[in-house]
């Protein structure tokens, strides 16, 4: 059987805020019938993946509200109105986790939910750290985590590492060979 494409027929934008759209879409199926479709919009997001010249990877500690607890993530966010992937993650990683990195690598990109958002993840490595000052977010605390490769991965394997977004990001890195 060929796939169908599904073709929208329309579309509105329900919501807004500063770092999504919710969207209302219609499409049409083979037969002609049309039906609703809601998803998030985005810009963009960036995920970095810093890593120190002793191998140890640079990771902030948060705490997520949706699900009342804390996560250990790679330093990302949201690409602003007008930004860049490469700016943002520059920012992200002073913002978030207080570094400054002279090599900045682009390892890949993925969707971190295909049926739910329209998100395009921009993953990089960064490395030859230099340790700055976090830049201030009124709405977001960090503290930094070190952790080896080995660290790492028991931290995935218990659970205490649980956002999808690192997980994809640590794919990345290990089908690239570099962990």
């Amino acid at each position: 059987m060929d796939i169908f494409p599904l073709r929208r027929t329309a579309s509105t934008t329900v919501a807004n805020n500063p770092y999504w759209e919710y969207r209302l879409d219609t499409y049409q199926l083979r037969d002609g019938t049309k039906h609703p479709y809601h998803y998030v919009h985005t810009r963009g997001s960036v995920m970095v993946v810093p890593i120190t010249e002793s191998r140890q990877f640079v990771m902030v500690r948060q705490y997520r509200y949706l699900w009342q607890r804390e996560s250990i993530e790679f330093p990302g966010g949201g690409i602003p109105d007008g930004g860049n992937a490469d700016l943002q993650a520059r920012h992200e990683l002073q913002e978030e986790a207080g570094f400054l990195a002279s090599d900045l690598e682009h390892i890949g990109a993925f969707n971190p939910m295909n049926g739910v958002t329209d998100e395009c993840c921009n993953v990089y490595l960064a490395r030859r750290l230099t340790p700055t000052a976090k830049a201030t977010d009124p709405v977001e605390e960090t503290d930094v985590v070190l952790l080896d490769s080995d660290e790492l991965r028991a931290r995935i394997a218990d659970g205490t590492i649980w956002d999808g977004m690192t997980l994809a990001a640590w794919a990345l890195l290990s089908a690239r060979g570099i962990v």
